[in-house]
């Protein structure tokens, strides 16, 4: 059975990529791990808190890669010399991604107490307004003026 998709109805042209990006999220949203919070802390700006305990700032990677954020931890793992009765913290390799909006600026990263806060700008876009012209036709105009031109075959 096709999948049926809110972007089918003709009056919606031109959100081929958006759709693309919703599956994106729909498929990367079962990760569990790290888990996250997103704040608004402004009226301009956003902060994106992951929780990375056990992680030192040498093992977390911040990328941009087109219009994503990518959060990757890798941790270098233990060393055998220590023997675990009960391990129930995470010390598995991780990697996050948030899909960015059009504008969306990270300004700012910073480990502190097992937690990476990621800070964001989201400027607030002014409404813009802007009027098209309407042309006569052409087409209409030149076949009143066309006259009918016979022509034989070989000349």
């Amino acid at each position: 059975m096709a999948r049926m998709s809110v972007f089918d109805s003709p009056l919606l042209l031109g959100f081929d990529d958006f759709e693309r990006v919703l599956d994106r999220v729909a498929k990367s949203s079962d990760e569990g791990y790290p888990p996250y919070n997103i704040e608004q802390i402004g009226q301009e700006h956003l902060r994106i808190t992951l929780a990375v305990a056990g992680f030192s700032m040498d093992e977390l990677d911040v990328e941009i890669e087109n219009n994503q954020l990518v959060i990757r931890g890798k941790n270098h793992g233990d060393d055998g010399s220590r023997v675990f009765l009960h391990r129930g913290i995470a010390a598995r390799q991780f990697q996050r991604a948030f899909i960015l909006a059009e504008g969306i600026e990270v300004t700012a990263a910073r480990l502190e107490d097992g937690l990476l806060y990621i800070d964001l700008l989201r400027p607030v876009p002014e409404p813009q307004v802007r009027k098209v012209k309407i042309e006569h036709s052409a087409a209409k105009s030149n076949n009143k003026s066309a006259k009918m031109i016979d022509v034989e075959p070989g000349e």
